[in-house]
């Protein structure tokens, strides 16, 4: 992680160049010295901004300009680019600007300058007293945006975590494999929740929400009075009921806790059975394997993924997979573990020393239903994340929303989109007019090969494939009902950020 340097054939802003190299609409890409910085020419002004995205350090100077806005080809964060600030996740810390002067017709660009300070919202609108229930991508996304948006009020996040909120999607990646120090995985460390006086209470679980009081209750009886709440409780794995499948050999993947535990009991372990073919299996499957162990992944399906990305994507998938040691037994389940073999439905034995289920997630939605919450599926909400109580939101894992393109309600397991909800819910509970408008997006890594998807068909009637596997060069288009409802890309990380563009256009028109 952490910036990355500007190419050295990239103009160098600080020995300046001409104005009319600057264009009226886009933006240039550029360095100062071997820092990167994107240049914008606008009818009030030129205005300079750092050129590596704050959230992985992402090429911004090759990602997708729309309007006065930057978007990171790598994982789709939105910037500002005359403030610089992090307009959408999974970025959070500001772009640089740097000052740019004029001599004549030349222009110059030498120094950092003062941020731009956040905009702020009316703090008459604002509750007294907010409480967020969960310490995941939701619940840090929406804590950072209130203080940034100029909240005063009492903030407190009540987590049943005992870790601070973490970069969950590194844990089954290169953190797993070992190749991620521990220092990469906060998404912020501890100074940062005292110094915006966030009360981060960790290792808390909340047991009801007392609605007519307007408390929060914990289990070992505290009491968290809120003028506005946010559920972002997430999910919780899926375990099997098999003999054997409650053993210490066995492990699930969700929490920072759960990547020390796995880590940990890898010592000594030759062979891994990872029961699902999910992506966080795959995941695991993957990372195990740059660990030099062997990797076994049993799936009930035909093709892995095939009901996200269709048999094809699901078989280059499976390819790569195989193509790096790892053995599939599909169409199966497993049926039991006595420590050193995963019995199969069929009767065959999987030798394994450890077991890693990825077979799946449940939304927490107990909260909800105590308080008498509508949930069908996840905890029911508006496209600005309110749920059918006054005063109470929901964002993350356990939500269930309005599409923004298709308009039917759904709800997904995924990382960028969580903390998008966040913000959402922030702003609202501010007082502001927000709702859910992007699109679902994910990235999902395997090995040298990195897929990235945009939109939501749980069905689809029509798939378009342009370019090729072979060449690790590919765009597929899903459509349902005469529209395009998602797609999945392969090298072609600009046109990803193109289709979620079109995804947004579409919604807005109403087709």
């Amino acid at each position: 992680m952490g910036a990355i340097n500007a190419k050295p054939s990239s103009p160098d802003f600080s020995h300046g160049l001409l104005l009319a190299e600057v264009p009226s609409s886009g933006v240039l890409s550029g360095r100062v010295g071997t820092e990167p910085v994107l240049l914008m020419r606008r009818a009030d002004g030129l205005f300079a901004v750092s050129g590596a995205c704050t959230h992985y350090g992402g090429p911004l100077g090759e990602g997708l300009v729309v309007g006065d806005t930057v978007r990171c080809p790598w994982h789709h964060a939105c910037f500002d680019l005359r403030s610089g600030e992090a307009l959408a996740a999974p970025a959070f810390n500001a772009l640089d600007r740097w000052a740019v002067e004029t001599e004549g017709d030349r222009v110059f660009v030498h120094r950092r300058t003062a941020a731009t300070p956040a905009r702020t919202t009316d703090v008459s609108a604002h509750p007294a007293r907010i409480v967020i229930v969960g310490g995941g991508a939701a619940g840090f996304a929406a804590a950072e945006m209130l203080r940034r948006r100029g909240y005063a009020g009492s903030l407190t996040m009540v987590s049943a975590d005992e870790a601070p909120p973490c970069d969950r999607p590194n844990l089954s990646k290169d953190y797993l494999a070992g190749t991620a120090p521990e220092e990469w995985i906060p998404l912020k460390p501890f100074n940062f929740y005292a110094e915006r006086a966030i009360d981060l209470r960790l290792g808390l679980e909340v047991e009801r929400l007392d609605l007519e009081a307007g408390e929060a209750l914990t289990a070992t009886g505290e009491r968290f009075g809120y003028d506005a709440l946010l559920l972002a409780t997430g999910a919780e794995p899926i375990r099997l009921m098999g003999p054997g499948f409650d053993g210490p050999r066995v492990h699930v993947l969700r929490t920072l806790a759960d990547a020390r535990s796995l880590i940990a009991a890898l010592d000594g372990v030759r062979a891994v059975a990872v029961v699902g073919a999910s992506f966080i299996g795959l995941e695991v499957a993957a990372s195990l394997r740059e660990r030099g162990l062997t990797v076994a992944v049993i799936g009930p399906e035909a093709v892995p993924l095939e009901k996200i990305m269709g048999p094809d994507i699901g078989g280059f998938i499976k390819a790569l997979h195989e193509a790096k040691g790892v053995r599939f037994y599909l169409g199966q389940t497993a049926e039991s573990f006595d420590g050193e073999m995963v019995l199969l439905a069929d009767g065959r034995h999987v030798p394994a020393d450890l077991v890693v289920l990825g077979v799946g997630v449940r939304p927490r939605v107990q909260l909800a239903i105590k308080a008498n919450l509508m949930v069908d599926r996840g905890i029911i909400v508006d496209a600005s994340l309110r749920t059918s109580a006054p005063g109470i939101w929901a964002a993350g894992d356990v939500a269930r929303y309005p599409d923004p393109v298709s308009g039917d309600p759904i709800r997904t397991e995924h990382w960028v989109a969580a903390e998008r909800q966040g913000q959402i819910a922030a702003a609202s509970m501010l007082g502001e007019f927000a709702e859910h408008a992007d699109p679902p997006f994910f990235w999902s890594q395997h090995y040298e090969q990195s897929i990235r998807y945009v939109g939501h068909a749980e069905t689809w009637d029509t798939i378009q494939f342009d370019g090729s596997f072979a060449d690790a060069d590919l765009a597929v288009r899903f459509g349902r009902s005469g529209r395009l409802a998602a797609a999945a890309t392969l090298g072609r990380d600009v046109e990803c950020l193109e289709i979620a563009e079109e995804l947004i256009r579409d919604s807005t028109k109403g087709v």
